[in-house]
Parts: C-alpha cells; structure tokens; sequence
C-alpha cells in the first residue's frame, strides 16, 4: 500500500486529497477542502494544514505530499517570494516526518530543501497540476478551471500543455488567467454600468458585492457553496445577497424591486461570461486547432465555463472524477497527488 498527499494552498481555501495504492491501483481518495483567508490571520495556517490533512489521512502513513499554491499572491506578503517561502516553511514545520516535493510551474517536482532556494518557481503552480493530470484523458482540449478568485484557460494539444507564459503576469496578458471567480469578484470588475429601472446606471466602485451574491440570486451557488466572507458580514442568504447586490447602485429593497434586482444580476452573469469567452476567444486564436476540441470545464464555477463555451458554439463537457462534485472542484490537489506517485514509481524504477 502506498499513499501520496497533495495539496493546494490558496490564499482562501486550503485544499489537499490523500491518494492510497495498492499494486498501481487506486484504492482510496479522500479530499477536503477549508476555507482560509490567509491575510486575516497568516499565523493560523500551520494549525489549519494540520486540520485539514487529519481529516483525510487513512492510518497508512503517507510516503510523500505534493504541494502546489497559490497563497503567495496574497498582500499579506510584501512579495510572492516571501509567501512561497512562508507556505513550504509551514508545510515542512507542520509534517517534518514526511518527504514533500514542490511543483514548478514548469511541472517538475522538486524536493522541498532544493525548492526553497528558488521559490519564485513555484510561485502560483496549481494549474499546471490540474493540466498535466487532464491532458492525459484529454489530450486535444481546452481546459477551464473557474474557481472562487480566478479563471484558467490552459490549451493542451496532442497530449501537451502549450501555454504561452508561466507567471501570473503572463498568463494575465495571455488569456490564460482572467482574474474573475464564482465568489469572490467585486462586482465593479464586471462593469462600470449597469441596466436598471430602465436607464443605464453607473456602478459605485465600492466593496458592496459580489460574484457570489450573483450567482446565489440566481441559483447557480447554493448557501452553503458561498465560502468566502460575506462584504457587509451578513448571511449568505438570497435576501441579504439582494441587499448587497442593491447598493451596486447605491440603492436599498426599498428602492429596487426584486424584480429589478435580480435583472441587475442576470446582467452581471452576462456580463462575466463574455470577459471568460473573451479569454477563451485569445487563447483560441493562438490554436485554432482547439476549435475541433472540447471545451473541459471544472471547479466551484464551472457553470460559468460551460455558459461561456455555449456562448462561443463550442462543445463542452464538464469535468468528472466520478467522485462528486466537492472532488472536481479541488482538481488541482488531486492531480498533484497523482502525478507525484507516478514521479516516484518512475524515478524508483
């Protein structure tokens, strides 16, 4: 028996499976998922991966994690090096006892000692993870991971992952991140106005929604699905969420109908499904090849992939585990755990 744990540390949810073999057959997977807001309270994050990894781990010790993040972009570090370095110290502190490898965003695997004296390299490598394990079913596709933050859009042809940059600054200019997610988006990142009560309405640039609130309205997200904090500290409720969504244009219940609110939000979700199609639409024409592929669409927001790859006239299919839908929207922690099990077999062969 063999167990391989990986993990993906974000900077609002942390999320690690536990993969157990048994002669080169998957036995068990296990997958949580927590959510972590690091900038809140940083110091919490070893007790957090503590947590998170008890409530996967099978009594078989584990013989190696994968890690992969993305935690580092978060402003509580002055810069991404020093959250790289702050995650793999907490990983290495918390499981001293356990050999970790860190993914590159090159996908290599690098043993955690060597990891650290480069740690711009494994600056936000979890898509690379999620790409690398799919390409393998999917090796003519495009991949869209949506999650609560950010969107991917990874090209992979003949069994390749053929991405233009590797960095998050390049992969904005690229198409293959568009900073817009299934929670977390401020909803004056969709538009600077809006329709409403029959006239166009300019937006207020102010912390009073988001995403979340939109596709809570229009039940695309269930309550217990809207993981991150709430902007005004209320509920996740559609009641409140049509509250917050109302002062988008500086108004109230009082003022908007729930009629007119929840128009207001069909728009928004209009409105970030042309910005993903749009980053498709860039990635494609790189690859035009990609137009006779699927669209693999997967994550927390994976309704926004498929709802943008329909916009476009392409197929799509959405991703399945064949383990629910908690796993597929934790791919990236999944794949890292696979992928570091086939590096080991092959490196011990």
């Amino acid at each position: 028996m063999n167990c391989i744990v990986g993990w993906d540390v974000g900077g609002v949810n942390i999320k690690a499976a536990c993969v157990v073999w048994n002669r080169r057959q998957v036995r068990q997977e296990h997958v949580n998922s927590v959510p972590f807001e690091i900038w809140r309270e940083k110091n919490r994050l070893p007790a957090v991966l503590q947590d998170v990894y008890s409530a996967i781990i099978p009594d078989l010790p584990p013989r190696a994690m994968a890690v992969t993040m993305t935690a580092e972009l978060s402003d509580v570090f002055p810069t991404k090096r020093e959250g790289v370095l702050y995650v793999l110290e907490c990983v290495k502190n918390c499981f001293p006892d356990i050999a970790a490898y860190v993914l590159n965003v090159s996908g290599e695997f690098v043993i955690m000692d060597k990891a650290q004296e480069c740690p711009l390299d494994f600056a936000a490598s979890n898509w690379r993870a999620s790409a690398q394990w799919i390409s393998r079913k999917f090796p003519n596709c495009l991949l869209v991971d949506i999650g609560s933050t950010t969107t991917d859009i990874l090209p992979v042809l003949d069994g390749k992952v053929i991405v233009s940059g590797s960095t998050d600054m390049d992969r904005l200019s690229s198409g293959e991140l568009v900073f817009t997610g299934s929670l977390r988006t401020n909803l004056a990142a969709l538009a600077q106005s809006v329709p409403v009560a029959g006239r166009i309405c300019r937006v207020a640039s102010e912390y009073f929604a988001v995403s979340g609130d939109v596709h809570l309205i229009l039940g695309h997200l269930k309550p217990r699905e809207y993981t991150c904090s709430t902007p005004d500290g209320q509920p996740p409720s559609i009641g409140a969420a049509r509250r917050r969504l109302a002062r988008l244009v500086c108004a109230d219940t009082e003022m908007l109908s729930t009629a007119e609110i929840d128009e207001l939000a069909r728009f928004l979700y209009k409105q970030q499904v042309l910005q993903i199609s749009e980053g498709m639409t860039q990635v494609i024409s790189r690859q035009p090849r990609l137009l006779n592929y699927p669209v693999i669409v997967f994550g927390v927001g994976a309704f926004l992939g498929e709802a943008a790859a329909e916009k476009l006239g392409l197929e799509v299919q959405k991703l399945s585990t064949g383990r629910g839908d908690e796993t597929s929207a934790a791919v990236p922690c999944l794949a890292a755990a696979h992928l570091l099990s086939e590096y080991l077999k092959a490196v011990s062969e």
